[in-house]
């Protein structure tokens, strides 16, 4: 196998500690750095007395720094790893592969907002759920926050499930990394507002052909997903195919339209940014308000989605490292 491949049982590994362990705040998240770097480099490169043009390359040099600084850094640590101690390695890239994944920290954020509505507390499912979205919340009733919760696992089963899975399986940790990195640009820097407007730009257009595989392939697990979990596949499936392009997002819409034809619920509409309303296309426009019980169907989606998603990565990897004749790495 190449050095930045990985195989079939350390994914096996990395994905198991994600179940098992999920995002713990304690541990010292990749991310993080990440966002630092993003930070600093932000600091020094964006400024109001540039042009657009150049507020346009200085986003770009930042985007692109960030993001092939992530694959080369994660490269040279599996490297520097693997020369004294193969034990060392199958940790070092187990652990590194753990901490693009976030199947368990979606489903345990997400269920955390759902236990508070169950308990009839619904300043604490506000709360809650501002953790997980970036919407305003505070004023959010019972059905809106259902709302937010199916679109917000729709979309982050790919940025946190399946789009990681592919990445982990076309190139390794590097590419994960890169992946990840992109992300959090995008998250950080990429948004159409001003002061990001053009800064934001280049990483905003790498997120979305970073996500432009995943997405789709998030959209058709989560229409197997709804037939294996007892949904409308047949729904899904339709609502995806006619919706999908319909958000501001060229990807986010695939994953949340899918979503809603699975649960025969109405997405998107009215949300408030900063108190300010801003108005998106319905997605599955026919389908009832989002009720807890949709969002509760939305995560078992979502787990099943994930289970898929990772047999899926394992058989790539496995064809990979059996072609290489490296399948017991």
């Amino acid at each position: 196998m190449t050095a930045t491949a990985i195989s079939p049982w350390r994914l096996t590994l990395a994905y198991a500690l994600d179940l098992a362990a999920g995002d713990p705040e304690w541990f010292p998240h990749p991310v993080r750095v990440m966002g630092i770097a993003i930070s600093a480099g932000e600091r020094r490169l964006r400024s109001a007395r540039d042009g657009r043009m150049g507020r346009t390359f200085k986003g770009a040099a930042l985007a692109g720094a960030v993001v092939a600084g992530s694959w080369c850094v994660t490269r040279a640590i599996l490297r520097r790893s693997a020369k004294p101690d193969s034990r060392r390695s199958v940790l070092v890239e187990v652990v590194l592969a753990w901490t693009t994944l976030a199947t368990r920290s979606l489903l345990s954020e997400a269920g955390a907002v759902l236990a508070a509505l169950d308990a009839g507390d619904l300043d604490r499912a506000r709360t809650r759920l501002s953790r997980i979205v970036g919407r305003d919340t505070a004023n959010l009733e019972e059905g809106e926050i259902a709302r937010a919760v199916i679109e917000t696992v729709a979309e982050s089963a790919c940025d946190g499930i399946v789009a990681p899975l592919t990445w982990l399986a076309i190139g390794g940790v590097p590419a994960a990394f890169a992946y990840k990195a992109a992300n959090t640009l995008d998250s950080m820097i990429g948004h159409p507002e001003p002061p990001y407007r053009n800064f934001g730009r280049a990483a905003a257009r790498l997120d979305d052909a970073a996500n432009l595989l995943p997405a789709r392939l998030t959209a058709l697990l989560i229409v197997a997903s709804a037939f294996l979990a007892g949904y409308d596949a047949r729904s899904a499936w339709r609502v995806w195919r006619r919706d999908g392009g319909k958000h501001a997002s060229p990807n986010a819409g695939q994953c949340e339209a899918a979503m809603a034809g699975a649960l025969g619920v109405r997405l998107g509409g009215v949300n408030q940014y900063d108190d300010k309303p801003v108005r998106s296309h319905l997605l599955g426009a026919e389908g009832r308000q989002a009720a807890r019980t949709d969002a509760r169907g939305a995560l078992r989606i979502a787990a099943t989605a994930s289970a898929l998603a990772f047999g899926a990565a394992l058989f790539c990897c496995a064809w990979r490292a059996r072609k290489s004749g490296d399948l017991a790495r």
